[in-house]
């Protein structure tokens, strides 16, 4: 077979970068909705799950390792299949005793195979299209991984509950309707048993609740929540989560705490200003659900109640799955519904319980997974180009593959301009790291402590829809512009896309809207905004790892990448707590100067990116 060394980018960029996503959207997302499903305690979950992305952290250290031993479209196809096994041994292991732990084992397989591929993929990209292409691709990337991300947080679910829903009893289907015009609040059940209906075995006390959006207080909210968990725990609905004592870490103790309190006493801060008196709670609405007839024996009847559509300032905060027996099948076991604090309209919701068989819904959706990635090895294995320059840098026997190993770790460090080159990494991103973070509370905080005072469903609504949009055609738009002058010529703009719309966050701090159209607006031009500029710090990412082990150098760059997100993230809420909404807006805005400052010492090469009139 002819190896060809070119093919058109449209026939592998999209489904590579799709493969690139799926795996990891399962381990971080997927995994833990599996596992709830399965009725894993959520101390269990977070503490398991969280380690799952290890791997992505750590990548750039074995990063040589692809760059040294065999080619990076070797790298990928085996990773590919190894993702499969991995999909493939999740599926196998599901229906098991102490299948805890043997899915937790696979999911690590994915973990460090899917981190690999990551690092092979990057560096292929690199070598399988030339400049101009690189630059018009970025968009495109991303895109497809972004599909990758909806397909597993969305599709992969949709599927799991499809067959629940074919395997077990007939579901459970509640619908919520809230306003203004209605007057019932912190609603019970009827403790009355009602009879199955349509020949279902559950049975609903009200399938059918209407709930003021008038606000309750906390003490009524906090003593019916513990009524109700008193309650499913008692009677075995539930297990009781066990309790953790907060600790105070020596950080907070000895340093932030501390520094926080000179900061306010400095800058003149009032307390009362930043953290009001004790809100209100959302009104909360209580349905009763039981069996009709008792189960086997040793059997369980596991019904598992989740958000299926309409507002999602409307919530489930009790009852997510509830477990009946032959001893409290005729009990009646308790599920809450919570209004948004701030809804103050009419709004819908519909919920719906299922109890088919859970094991075998996850097992079918893992295999199916498993086959999809097959699908993607032996296309890959026959559709990817063979690069002239994807060659493995050990190529003799001889060669001592630790020496070059730690020669790809000092040659990154050693390479021209590696000062301003790290710090537009670490620096070019600054006020976006910190925004990210606060961004969505700032639009759920209630105005009495600046922020937007918006129900959960609006701000799904504005970033789930108008955010996405911006942000792919940005992105999309950013590497069509960046193929035809190049980097050299773009980046100051589009430093300009990244940095500048953070103005509209001061301002929507200061003004606090109501409209939502000019809050959507607002947040679309944001994102459209660090869409375009994203443009020029993946290019960058990939002019600086020009040369040499160019794969390990891309995957450092994207460490320091990590890290110049992590690190200005985890003190913003700090920040934010002790000035405020509007001073911490402006305070990202200033930090946007830095990577203004550090673009003019960067070392581009005319010409990057740009697509030449003559081709090799």
């Amino acid at each position: 077979m002819k190896k060809v060394t070119h093919r058109s980018a449209w026939s592998w960029v999209p489904s590579l970068y799709f493969a690139q996503g799926i795996p990891y959207v399962v381990v971080m997302t997927v995994s833990v909705i599996m596992y709830k499903r399965l009725g894993i305690s959520n101390a269990d979950i977070a503490l398991y799950t969280s380690w799952l992305y290890l791997p992505w952290v750590i990548k750039p250290f074995w990063s040589p390792v692809v760059d040294l031993l065999k080619t990076k479209r070797w790298w990928i196809v085996i990773m590919q299949l190894l993702v499969g096994a991995g999909l493939a041994g999740v599926a196998l292991t599901i229906p098991v005793p102490g299948f805890f732990q043997y899915t937790l084992a696979f999911f690590w397989l994915l973990a460090f195979s899917s981190a690999t591929h990551d690092i092979a993929a990057d560096g292929f990209y690199m070598l399988g299209l030339k400049e101009h292409e690189q630059a018009y691709f970025v968009g495109i990337r991303s895109t497809f991984y972004r599909f990758a991300m909806i397909t597993g947080q969305g599709l992969l679910i949709i599927l799991a509950g499809f067959i629940e829903t074919r395997t077990g009893l007939e579901p459970v289907r509640i619908s919520v309707v809230a306003g203004p015009s209605f007057s019932e609040q912190g609603k019970y059940y009827d403790n009355e048993r009602g009879d199955g209906e349509n020949g279902s075995d559950f049975i609903i006390t009200s399938d059918e609740l209407r709930l003021s959006t008038s606000n309750i207080t906390p003490e009524m909210a906090d003593s019916l929540l513990q009524m109700i968990d008193n309650h499913n725990i008692d009677n075995g609905f539930v297990l009781p989560q066990p309790d953790i004592e907060p600790k105070v870490s020596w950080f907070a103790r000895s340093v932030s705490g501390p520094l926080g309190v000179w900061l306010k006493e400095s800058l003149g801060l009032d307390d009362q200003e930043i953290h009001p008196a004790e809100a209100m709670q959302g009104n909360i609405a209580v349905a009763g659900i039981s069996l009709s007839s008792p189960p086997g024996e040793d059997d369980e009847v596991i019904l598992n109640t989740g958000f299926q559509r309409g507002d999602g300032s409307i919530r489930l905060i009790r009852g997510e799955r509830l477990v009946f027996n032959s001893r409290n099948w005729d009990k009646t076991a308790l599920v809450a519904i919570q209004l948004d604090p701030a809804l103050d309209r009419t709004a819908e919701a519909y919920f719906e319980g299922l109890s088919g068989n859970i094991p075998f819904a996850w097992t079918v959706t893992f295999f199916f997974l498993a086959a999809l990635f097959a699908v993607f090895m032996f296309y890959h294995r026959f559709f990817l180009p063979f690069p002239l320059g994807d060659k493995p840098a050990v190529t003799q026997k001889g060669d001592n593959v630790f020496s070059e190993f730690f020669r790809t770790f000092s040659s990154f460090f050693k390479k021209e301009n590696i000062g301003p080159a790290l710090a537009f990494l670490l620096l070019f991103r600054l006020g976006e790291a910190q925004i990210v973070k606060l961004a969505s509370p700032f639009m759920l905080d209630p105005r009495e402590v600046g922020g937007l005072g918006l129900t959960t469903g609006d701000v799904g609504l504005i970033y789930g829809t108008f955010g996405i949009l911006a942000l792919t055609f940005g992105g999309i738009l950013g590497g069509i512009v960046a193929s035809r002058k190049g980097l050299k010529y773009w980046i100051f703009p589009m430093a300009l896309a990244m940095n500048v719309p953070n103005i509209v966050y001061v301002l929507l701090s200061v003004y606090t809207p109501q409209n939502m159209w000019i809050i959507s607006g607002g947040v679309a031009f944001e994102q459209f905004g660090y869409g375009f500029g994203f443009t020029a710090y993946m290019l960058y990412m990939i002019h600086f790892s020009e040369g040499s082990h160019k794969t390990a150098h891309f995957a450092f760059c994207t460490g320091f990448m990590a890290l110049g997100m992590m690190l200005p993230g985890m003190i913003s809420g700090w920040i934010q707590e002790i000035v405020g909404y509007v001073n911490f807006f402006i305070w990202v805005v200033i930090c946007t100067i830095p990577g203004f400052i550090i673009i003019f010492y960067l070392k581009i090469k005319p010409g990057f990116g740009v697509k030449q009139k003559k081709e090799d």
